[in-house]
Formats: structure tokens, sequence, C-alpha cells
């Protein structure tokens, strides 16, 4: 019915920038709001961005001013722009994202990507 694909992680050298994509396929009516959660090698998962349908944004205190959360409506697509990387933000990437189906219940069910590895590193 509903998957989330993630897309964008890798390695790159502190300082630099990577773009992580999220898209819905399947039965998709509308997606609502879109969290990039993070875990991190002996950490908790932590909540790193989110964006409403309304495009209210929160950030985490580490990311702030450094990453931002983007959506793309028409391409059922949730962003996480991150620039200035550090060595801290090495962690597997989630997407999380609520998504309004075209079959029963029509209503919106939350959803998780696969997760993508992002390494930050000389």
């Amino acid at each position: 019915q509903v998957e989330l694909v993630e897309s964008g992680g890798g390695l790159v050298q502190p300082g630099g920038s990577l773009r992580l994509s999220c898209a819905a396929s399947g039965s998709v009516a509308s997606i609502g709001t879109v969290a990039w959660y993070r875990q991190a090698p002996g950490k908790q998962r932590e909540l790193v961005a989110s964006i409403a349908p309304d495009y209210t944004t929160n950030y985490g205190d580490s990311v702030w001013g450094r990453f931002t959360i983007s959506r793309d409506n028409a391409k059922n697509t949730g962003y996480l722009q991150m620039n200035s990387l550090k060595p801290d933000d090495t962690a597997v990437y989630y997407c999380a994202m609520g998504v309004t189906t075209t079959s029963p219940p029509w209503r919106s069910h939350n959803y998780w990507g696969q997760g993508t590895q992002v390494t930050v590193s000389s």
C-alpha cells in the first residue's frame, strides 16, 4: 500500500552538505507531517526536524541554523537539507510521515522509512 523510500545519505567531510529525501509511494492521497529522526551509535533516537502541512517547522537544538526541512506535496516527498555537517551528526536518519491513503480508512497513518546512513568524517 504505502512505502517511504529514503535516499541521499553517504559519507561527507566536516563542513559539507547532504540532502536527504523521503518519498511516499503507493496509495497516497496526501501527506501530513513529515519528520526526520536520527539514531547515533550508543544513543537514543532523537527528533531532528519536523514540518507540518501548514509548513510550520521545528528543529532540534543540535541542528538549528544548519538543517532545513522542506516538503513537496505534489511529489509526496519530504527533504532534509543538511549543511555545515559535524562528526556528531553521524547517525542513521529515519523519516516518518503521516499519509492519507486512497483506500480505507482514508485517515492519516504514520509510516517510517528504512533509514539512511549519514557519516561525517575526515
